[in-house]
C-alpha cells in the first residue's frame, strides 16, 4: 500500500505539493487527476522516490521511498516527457531495465513488441511521441514492478493503442496485482480504469474516493413534459444542473433513484430516462 502522510514539496518560493495525506490500497488503479501545474507530476515524482519530500513522508508497504533501492525495484516511473540514452534502441532499453528489474520478462516483451508493431532495432529518436510512449509502458509492464507511476500516460496515443494499454494494465492488476497511479488532467480517459479517483488542485488533493462511491446518490435524467414547467414544480427536488430546450429538460440531481423517479413521474411527463453520469459530470458537479 502507498502510503502519504503531510507530504510537500517546494521548489524556491513555490510550493508545488502542499501536505498531501492519501492512501493507495494495492491491485487497485488509482486515479490522479488535476488541471496543469496542480502538482501532478511532483507527487509522482515523490511516490517513485526520485524527489524528496521538504516536509511529511511517502511510504511503500510502510518503508519510506527515498534512497530505497529495494523499494525503489518494485518501482517502474513512466515520465509525461520521454527520456531515452542518445541513439538507443527499444532493446538497448529493454537491456538497461534486465540489470534493474529481476522479474523482467523478457519473453513478453518481444510479444508486446511485435503487438504494437514496433521495431526494437530502431533508434528511438526516430520514433514519434505515441511510439515512444508505447515503448515506456512495454519495458514497464514487463519489469515486474509492483507499482507503476504513470504521468500523463495516455496523452499522444491513438484510441486503438489507448485501450490496448488500459487492457495491459487491468490484465496485471488481475493476474499479478500490479498497482498502477495514472495522472492526468482527461478525466474521460480514466473513468473506464480506475476504481479510485484524486483530485489534486493547487498541490493539494481536494477528495479521494472510490469511484463507485461517487456515483451513487447522484443521478441525470432527460424529460420531456408537454408544457413548460414552472420553477415552482422543482421545488423539493436537490438539483445539481437543470437545463432546458424546448420541451426537453435535463437534470442532475441527488437522492434515491426510486425517489426522483417518483418525484419526476408526478410531474406527468411525456418521456423521462437516467442516464449515466460521466466523471467530468461528477466533478464538475
Amino acid at each position: 500500500m502507498i502510503r502519504a502522510d503531510n507530504a510537500t514539496k517546494r521548489f524556491d518560493d513555490i510550493t508545488a505539493v502542499d501536505h498531501i495525506c492519501a492512501e493507495v490500497q494495492n491491485a487497485s488503479v488509482y486515479g490522479l487527476i488535476g488541471s496543469n501545474g496542480a502538482g501532478k507530476s511532483t507527487f509522482l515524482r515523490m511516490l517513485a522516490g526520485i524527489l524528496e519530500p521538504d516536509e511529511g513522508e511517502v511510504w511503500i508497504d510502510g518503508e519510506k521511498i527515498f534512497e530505497n533501492t529495494a523499494v525503489k525495484s518494485r518501482c517502474f516511473f513512466i515520465s509525461d516527457e520521454q527520456f531515452f540514452f542518445p541513439n538507443s534502441t527499444p532493446q538497448d532499453m529493454k537491456n538497461y531495465y534486465r540489470r534493474f528489474y529481476e522479474k523482467f520478462d523478457e519473453q513478453r516483451y518481444f510479444k508486446l513488441m511485435s503487438a504494437f508493431g514496433l521495431d526494437e532495432m530502431r533508434k528511438i529518436r526516430t520514433f514519434s511521441k505515441g511510439m515512444k510512449k508505447q515503448v515506456s509502458v512495454i519495458c514497464g509492464v514487463c519489469s515486474g514492478a509492483d507499482y507503476l507511476f504513470c504521468d500523463e500516460t495516455f496523452d499522444g496515443l491513438d484510441p486503438v493503442v489507448r485501450q490496448a494499454v488500459k487492457s495491459l494494465f487491468a490484465e496485471d492488476v488481475a493476474e499479478r496485482g500490479l498497482t498502477p497511479v495514472i495522472a492526468s488532467h482527461n478525466l474521460r480517459e480514466l473513468e473506464d480504469i480506475c476504481d479510485h479517483v484524486g483530485l489534486l488542485h493547487r498541490g493539494g488533493i481536494l477528495f479521494s474516493r472510490d469511484l463507485d462511491d461517487m456515483k451513487l446518490g447522484m443521478y441525470k435524467m432527460q424529460c420531456i413534459f408537454p408544457n413548460p414547467l414552472p420553477d415552482s414544480a422543482w421545488e423539493g427536488f436537490d438539483i445539481l444542473h437543470k437545463e432546458q430546450r424546448g420541451s426537453l429538460y435535463t437534470i442532475t440531481a441527488r437522492g434515491s433513484r426510486e425517489e426522483l423517479l417518483a418525484r419526476v413521474n408526478a410531474l406527468n411527463p411525456t418521456f423521462c430516462e437516467m442516464l449515466p453520469l460521466t466523471l467530468e459530470e461528477i466533478f464538475i458537479n
